[in-house]
């Protein structure tokens, strides 16, 4: 369902906007040998006013797509680029502002539907439909600057480190398949 963004175009206010700031800056199109992914609060409706547009792609040669996004949205406000490492695995991060949205570009070299943000959003995705109750619990703590995977592991009472557990948590309910 997540593979590209015309869901978006039915959904709440908030997804109507994201899906034409997304169109209008081409990124999906632009950097589609990336095979780029929207992932996080917003396509499954769990976004609050301060949620950013995360779009994750499979990046393996960082030279290349730094100079590719700095030629289509350096110019944008706000931008920056860093490249750093998460668990161990390089990554790299472009951020920019448009039409009101924050906007983050997360590259690593991993397949899309391997990465962490993926995964932990098919399975709060599945959370969501099977206690749909919890919607409104999980942007209450959001909006109390609660990140969303501790959120989540709050309200289940999954212990340890929140990633992790939630990963964990999919794997058990047979929600994600592919480790």
């Amino acid at each position: 369902m997540f593979e590209t963004i015309d869901y978006l175009q039915f959904g709440n206010k908030n997804q109507k906007r994201a899906y034409l700031a997304i169109e209008n800056l081409g990124i999906m199109h632009s950097l589609s040998e990336y095979n780029p992914i929207l992932c996080d609060t917003l396509p499954i409706g769990i976004d609050i006013e301060s949620s950013d547009l995360d779009i994750i792609m499979n990046v393996v040669e960082f030279t290349s797509f730094e100079q590719k996004v700095t030629t289509l949205y350096g110019n944008y406000q706000d931008f920056k680029l860093k490249k750093l490492s998460i668990r161990n695995v390089p990554v790299i991060k472009a951020n920019f502002t448009f039409d009101g949205f924050e906007i983050e570009l997360f590259g690593q070299p991993k397949p899309v539907k391997e990465q962490y943000a993926y995964l932990h959003m098919i399975i709060e995705n599945s959370i969501l439909n099977d206690y749909p109750n919890l919607k409104d619990e999980v942007i209450i703590l959001k909006e109390q600057r609660i990140k969303t995977e501790l959120a989540f592991c709050k309200l289940l009472g999954l212990e340890g480190d929140p990633y992790d557990a939630l990963l964990e948590f999919g794997k058990c309910k047979e929600i994600i398949h592919s480790f």
